[in-house]
């Protein structure tokens, strides 16, 4: 169980490290390197996600590990409450990066192996919180510099944990 504090309130999230192994994996070591303590989520879109995990208040983008391999073609789907690794137009580009969906966003689902295929891989999902996620998508956004859907208002991830 993994426990994000946010400046709006606590996310509690159960990840699936039998479909997910390698995702699971890489996500719990960047919460045990205190990775995400003081990232924001820098994306937000109602009706879509909330994204996070890459950058500081500032919006400065943080150093990463190296990417992972895409496991979305684990049966997971990507709908309301789950957690999902954000990525680049490389499938396999995945790093620290991950967004909560706010929609069944079945469209993000893995159809196969090309480019156009894999899809966003789902590892998790939000067991405890889903008030406080839905306190995010609700924030006004706007552009910073050249990213868009930025909050005004900076949503924090003050601190994850892992709880025992």
């Amino acid at each position: 169980m993994i426990i994000m504090q946010t400046n709006h309130g606590e996310i509690k999230i159960e990840l699936d490290a039998e479909k997910a192994p390698v995702t699971a994996a890489n996500f719990t070591q960047y919460v045990k390197d205190g990775f995400y303590d003081g990232t924001v989520f820098h994306r937000v879109i109602d009706g879509f996600m909330v994204q996070g995990g890459g950058f500081t208040e500032d919006m400065t983008q943080k150093r990463v590990n190296e990417s992972i391999e895409n496991e979305a073609n684990n049966g997971l789907s990507n709908t309301v409450g789950t957690i999902a690794m954000a990525r680049t137009s490389d499938p396999h580009s995945a790093t620290a990066q991950f967004f909560i969906n706010i929609n069944d966003n079945t469209f993000l689902d893995f159809k196969a192996e090309s480019a156009q295929g894999w899809g966003y891989c789902v590892f998790g999902k939000v067991v405890e919180g889903m008030d406080v996620v839905n306190k995010i998508k609700a924030v006004a956004t706007g552009n910073r510099g050249m990213h868009q859907d930025v909050p005004l208002e900076t949503v924090v991830i003050e601190k994850v944990t892992i709880a025992e």
